[in-house]
């Protein structure tokens, strides 16, 4: 038979007419009125090629056929339960593996704190810290599957994912301690010595140099690196200056942070993942973490 033609509440009814092995009470059992119980029953009649109820003496019986369907029947719709509307498994029990697509900020904050708390409530949750390749590329994967969840700045609007603004981050100016310029910064001052940028795709101008050529300034880029982990080393071996998320500022009493000299604008941090994915217990825990963290 063609299974496209087949109406899964057919066998729903169909269930409930041979618990009951009567019209009526499977109707009322079901919300149903008699005559739609009976009209199922011709269906099912056909479906299966048999009769499945006969009238005995004075009440109806299920035929051998009918019989025979009973467990199959309700292992069948059990197992459709279980697919359409999944019992929930304690989080303690879940064995799974998330693939979590972030830059080196924010994972220099997360990943610590992240694994250790996943050690306590979801100790089965693995995870896969995917390199980084941008916010596109990240989108992607999260499009086609490839990855779970990512943290980026993400534009509004998109309809494919789902996207939670966790912070709002804006930058510092980061020197040792003992740099000239730590006594008395200013705008002039910050231009006098070459930068450090970071950047994964080795880029040299990002929008603050913008900014800057607007006011008929610029800035010397001294030193590219891919990510903010070589930052502090580079800064205490150097006279170099880095603009650096506040978020990210090391503990360390041979730096020091400042406000940037001018206004520089941050930017909103996101934490996305596909909206096909609500109902992913796992991953929904983890998203939870990552933003009491990153909150």
């Amino acid at each position: 038979m063609n299974l496209r033609s087949l109406d899964l509440n057919l066998l729903v009814v169909l269930d409930a007419l041979l618990d009951e092995a009567h019209v009526s009470r499977a109707a009322d059992r079901l919300g149903l009125s008699q005559p739609a119980a009976s009209a199922a029953l011709q269906r099912c009649r056909h479906v299966f090629d048999d009769e499945l109820l006969e009238r005995g003496r004075g009440s109806m019986r299920l035929t051998p056929k009918a019989q025979a369907l009973r467990a199959p029947l309700k292992s069948l719709l059990a197992d459709v339960t279980d697919l359409v509307d999944p019992p929930r498994v304690a989080l303690r029990d879940i064995r799974q593996t998330l693939r979590v697509t972030m830059a080196d900020f924010p994972a220099l904050i997360v990943v610590a704190p992240l694994i250790r708390q996943l050690r306590q409530s979801a100790p089965g949750v693995d995870l896969i810290i995917q390199p980084w390749h941008g916010a596109d590329v990240a989108r992607a994967a999260l499009i086609e599957g490839s990855s779970d969840i990512a943290i980026s700045v993400f534009p509004p609007a998109e309809d494919e994912l789902h996207i939670e603004e966790l912070v709002y981050v804006r930058y510092v100016v980061g020197m040792r301690s003992d740099h000239p310029a730590a006594g008395a910064f200013d705008l002039e001052t910050w231009l006098a010595y070459p930068h450090i940028l970071v950047s994964g795709r080795g880029d040299t101008r990002t929008p603050f140099d913008a900014e800057l050529a607007r006011r008929g300034l610029s800035r010397r880029v001294g030193l590219v690196v891919p990510n903010f982990q070589m930052v502090p080393a580079a800064l205490l071996a150097s006279d170099m200056l880095a603009m650096l998320p506040e978020r990210v500022v090391p503990e360390d009493d041979s730096l020091v942070f400042l406000p940037p000299a001018i206004p520089v604008e941050g930017f909103p941090l996101h934490l996305a993942w596909h909206r096909r994915r609500a109902n992913d217990a796992a991953l929904q825990h983890v998203a939870e973490l990552l933003i009491e963290l990153l909150s």
